[in-house]
């Protein structure tokens, strides 16, 4: 059975409901009595059962990335261009 949650807009009591799709909705407020007790709109739940599923078959399956090695850091070797006629800064 689908689980609602309902508020009062008089009082702002608020509690879930378990009812079956085909029960008519609630309007009267427990608390209060009014007729002010709505559903409220949520996000649906969702769960991964079974198997075909990213989660339960592939995530974390032990395989490993291959490694990748640092890059080896090159000295900085001073340009020859500067000074010359080719570095535009020099002009």
């Amino acid at each position: 059975m689908p689980i609602y949650a309902y508020k009062c807009t008089s009082c702002g009591f608020a509690q879930d409901e378990m009812l079956k799709i085909s029960d008519a909705p609630l309007s009267v407020c427990p608390s209060c009595g009014k007729a002010d007790y709505a559903k409220q709109i949520t996000a649906a739940g969702f769960a991964l059962k079974g198997s075909g599923w990213y989660a339960t078959d592939f995530k974390g399956s032990g395989s490993k990335p291959a490694e990748t090695k640092p890059a080896e850091a090159k000295p900085d070797a001073p340009s020859s261009a500067c000074g010359s006629a080719a570095c535009p800064a020099s002009h």
